[in-house]
């Protein structure tokens, strides 16, 4: 499969965020106002503008859209879905789709990461789903399959299905998956986008490589997660 022209690393706001960004910056000025005008000792403005262009600082920096391009061999490799930190590396019993056991590796986005979603694997986006559920905290074991999740489940040119799940947490309501049936996909390709803190799973054959451990931070789409038996 072949790879994008390389270009320069670029940063810019995600698309996601416009609405959010647009009438949080009302709000927040509003609220400024109001706090301002109802002290009697009035606060010099600029100490108001100073909490609230933080606040609003961190709801940017949430929205976030780095274009990353993977420098690596793709062939066999799987890189990070998300930035965030590694929750679990276990064999797990996977009933829905596989019916046997699989390598799953998660990552957790805080509301300070990233929350782009990138393609962990080269190939063919086999079936796109999604399934309503709760909204447990994202890092305990129950979230994976409890919490509202889509899936979506890549054939690697070598023809090894991959599952990546985007899993909503106790505060992160809406998930945006950008993949679509039968559409081939690369690695420095958004798969999609979860609002305010969640957590990826990618599901591997039993056998696969790890090439990361617990607790070890991530970049999205550059951090190699595992490695594919050829």
């Amino acid at each position: 499969m072949g790879r994008r022209i390389r270009k320069l690393k670029k940063q810019r706001l995600h698309s996601e965020g416009n609405d959010t960004l647009f009438y949080g910056l009302l709000v927040i000025v509003a609220i400024a106002v109001i706090l301002w005008s109802a002290f009697e000792t009035k606060i010099p403005f600029w100490i108001f503008a100073v909490v609230f262009g933080l606040v609003y600082g961190v709801v940017v920096n949430f929205f976030r859209c780095p274009i990353r391009y993977f420098d690596g061999d793709p062939d066999y490799t799987v890189v990070a879905p998300a930035d965030g930190r590694v929750v679990v590396i276990e064999e797990v019993e996977e009933n829905e789709y596989f019916h046997d056991k699989r390598l799953m590796i998660s990552i957790f986005m805080s509301l300070f990461n990233v929350h782009a979603n990138w393609f962990p694997v080269d190939g063919k986006v086999k079936f796109v789903k999604h399934q309503d559920g709760n909204f447990h905290k994202a890092w305990l074991p129950k979230a994976s399959e409890e919490n509202e999740h889509a899936d979506v489940m890549i054939t690697t040119p070598d023809g090894v299905d991959i599952l990546c799940r985007q899993i909503a947490g106790a505060v992160a309501r809406r998930i945006v998956t950008y993949a679509k049936e039968g559409e081939e996909c690369l690695i420095d390709e958004h798969l999609g986008f979860i609002k305010f803190g969640s957590r990826v799973d990618v599901y591997l054959p039993l056998g696969t490589e790890v090439c990361v451990k617990k607790g070890q931070s991530t970049t999205g789409d550059q951090t190699v997660i595992a490695r594919l038996q050829p």
